[in-house]
């Protein structure tokens, strides 16, 4: 749509001089050894890291210590590439290769979103993660509150999506996702100290105030703003061909009530994706297996029974063809639990490619990685973190209700009118 063109980028880093809506953006972190970088378990993962980096240290006074007999040894020569004691990327390589010691850092360890609705800990440290990029200017420390609007990038043949976060996101949190903040953070000189300023910038508020003169709104006003349009469907189907090539251009929609109702939708929506685990659980779920539930507490059962593996979808026959096929309206939790009457169009709430829902049921789970051995099972930070066995049951109904509150949103969004 060559109309597209002519609206304001959300960011342009090829030319400093384009005004543009946010100073800085940033990929997510992309680790390139996950199975060692993230873990539910925060006691694990302390665990593999620690043992990684000391087993680094080791192989690099290993290689010191024969260098001084042997003048021409190279670290390929002394190089163990066990996948089950350590990962290793060129950047390590080269540590390795100039004699580096490193430390385990427990401060590095923090809260991550790996993918929609699946939060993790992260060991984030730009040396043991292939690239940070700018988020350390975003999540300088856990300490310190940031959101992020992330959006689909670049390159995939995923459809447009977006989701905002709090935490640290990864880069495949949406496929090749770029991440768009509401504050930067710079540190101070000679202080441990972090200045926060807006991410967008004065000339993208300039223009809206010029769009909008009788209307007094802020900056936060405008982030919503944005987050509100992005889930236009009208929006993400006017563009589609122009969000596959490029960043996302935010128009000015014509009435200033229109404005006001995208903003207030987006922090509607932001309030529904940002505190998912708390809001309330769906309540017209049935249960087999003797559960119930009560004010938003599931009754019934003791801690160990809600142990879950991998949470699956009941069967029903297609109509048509005979064959079976899922039924998504029943879910198997474990052999104990299952949970029916889940409405269909809760499914309809997609991001990064599948519904919300599904990767729930996709991550709340135990997973073991081929190459390393490591185990990341979703109940230990039920029980670690959340102390809540109960934990994954009551995300996947909490994200029906997400889903379905989400989906009224959207279709309540005003006409795109430009």
């Amino acid at each position: 749509d060559p109309n597209f063109d002519t609206y304001l980028s959300m960011g342009y880093k090829k030319d400093k001089s384009a005004v543009v809506i946010f100073e800085n953006y940033s990929s997510g972190v992309k680790t390139n050894r996950d199975a060692w970088c993230y873990n539910y378990s925060y006691k694990k993962l302390v665990e593999n890291m620690s043992a990684m980096i000391d087993f680094y240290n080791q192989q690099v006074r290993h290689f010191l210590a024969r260098k001084e007999d042997e003048d021409n040894l190279t670290i390929n020569d002394v190089i163990d590439l066990d996948p089950t004691k350590i990962s290793w990327n060129r950047s390590l390589k080269n540590d390795f290769a100039k004699a580096k010691i490193h430390l385990f850092e427990k401060l590095s360890i923090n809260n991550g979103l790996y993918r929609p609705y699946s939060k993790s800990n992260l060991y984030f440290n730009r040396v043991f993660n292939d690239m940070v990029y700018q988020i350390p200017q975003v999540f300088p420390t856990s300490k310190l509150e940031n959101k992020v609007i992330a959006i689909t990038g670049l390159g995939t043949p995923k459809e447009f999506s977006v989701i905002i976060t709090d935490v640290i996101p990864d880069v495949q949190l949406q496929a090749n996702g770029q991440c768009f903040p509401l504050y930067l953070y710079e540190k101070e000189e000679n202080n441990e100290n972090y200045q926060r300023r807006d991410a967008i910038t004065d000339e993208a508020l300039a223009h809206f105030k010029a769009t909008y003169p009788n209307e007094d709104f802020s900056k936060e006003d405008i982030f919503y703003y944005i987050y509100g349009l992005l889930h236009s469907e009208e929006y993400r189907e006017k563009y589609a061909d122009n969000l596959s090539k490029q960043l996302p251009r935010i128009p000015c929609v014509k009435s200033a009530a229109d404005f006001w109702a995208f903003s207030q939708a987006g922090r509607e929506l932001a309030e529904l994706h940002l505190n998912y685990e708390t809001v309330p659980m769906y309540q017209n779920v049935l249960f087999k297996g003797g559960l119930k539930l009560l004010n938003d507490q599931i009754s019934g059962g003791v801690g160990e029974d809600f142990y879950v593996e991998k949470m699956k979808f009941g069967k029903k026959i297609d109509g048509e063809t005979g064959k079976k096929v899922d039924d998504k309206t029943t879910v198997i939790y474990n052999s104990q639990f299952t949970l029916t009457n889940i409405p269909e169009e809760a499914y309809d709430y997609v991001v990064n490619g599948k519904p919300a829902l599904e990767w729930v049921m996709e991550r709340q789970s135990v997973k073991t990685d081929k190459a390393s051995g490591i185990v990341n099972d979703a109940n230990d930070w039920a029980i670690e973190t959340m102390n809540n066995p109960r934990y994954p049951m009551e995300l996947f109904l909490r994200v029906v209700t997400v889903s379905l509150e989400t989906m009224r949103i959207v279709r309540a969004l005003p006409k795109l009118e430009i």
